[in-house]
């Protein structure tokens, strides 16, 4: 996960970044506007773009939407600091990860570094052991290999945080997860004080999966401590 794009009007940020993160093995390419850079990260193979919210020509959201109808690249917002909103919408949209402005550029190395792991750890498996390569949790089955998932056979689109997300939940499938567990499994790093990103994950992961039938939460929320994935009737 060395090549890297950023999306930033900020040209004297743009250049720290390509500073700092090549003297980190990276390869930066920046662009500095939000139209352009959409045309660029789908037009070139990268393995993480940073993506700011205010751009011109086309803000940022609407970037990661564009992306995000054709490509599963790691993304990581960059936001204005304390708005929430645009925490939440970014990451609803299929965000990774976000950072709010000022940041500090280890910070983003360390995040930019928890996606790496995360990724290498998605990699497909060669077994040939179904069990191992398959999780069936009622009507939903995760198959590992092509990080597919289906709910009573129809394919659901899901973004690369949500499947990982996903997959945990379903193996401790009955049992509560706090968030700490979550956030360490799922996105590579420790829960910080106010990060609420695993919890708009969680949410989103709802929506796509819907309820059981009689209108059963599948993800009950365990107040003050995590979450749990609930088991259907046939499987408690």
């Amino acid at each position: 996960m060395n090549r890297i794009l950023v999306i930033d009007d900020d040209i004297e940020l743009c250049e720290l970044l390509n500073d700092y993160l090549n003297g980190e093995g990276f390869t930066i390419e920046t662009v500095n506007n939000g139209k352009q850079g959409a045309e660029k990260a789908l037009a070139t193979e990268y393995d993480l773009v940073i993506l700011d919210v205010m751009l011109p020509e086309m803000n940022g959201f609407d970037v990661l939407r564009k992306i995000r109808e054709s490509s599963k690249v790691p993304v990581i917002m960059l936001t204005a600091r304390g708005d929430d909103i645009d925490r939440i919408v970014g990451l609803e949209l299929g965000a990774d990860d976000y950072l709010p402005k000022p940041f500090n550029p280890r910070e983003l190395v360390a995040r930019i570094r928890a996606i790496q792991r995360r990724v290498e750890v998605a990699e497909p498996t060669s077994s040939s052991d179904p069990s191992f390569a398959e999780l069936n949790v009622g009507d939903i089955v995760l198959c590992k290999t092509n990080r597919m998932v289906k709910r009573a056979g129809d394919n659901i689109e899901l973004t690369s945080v949500e499947f990982n997300l996903l997959e945990v939940l379903l193996t401790r499938a009955g049992e509560v997860i706090s968030r700490d567990d979550l956030v360490e499994k799922v996105l590579g790093r420790r829960l910080s004080a106010y990060d609420r990103s695993i919890d708009v994950h969680v949410s989103a992961l709802r929506k796509k999966l819907g309820h059981y039938d009689g209108n059963t939460e599948r993800i009950r929320t365990i107040r003050s401590v995590g979450y749990l994935y609930s088991l259907p009737e046939s499987q408690s």
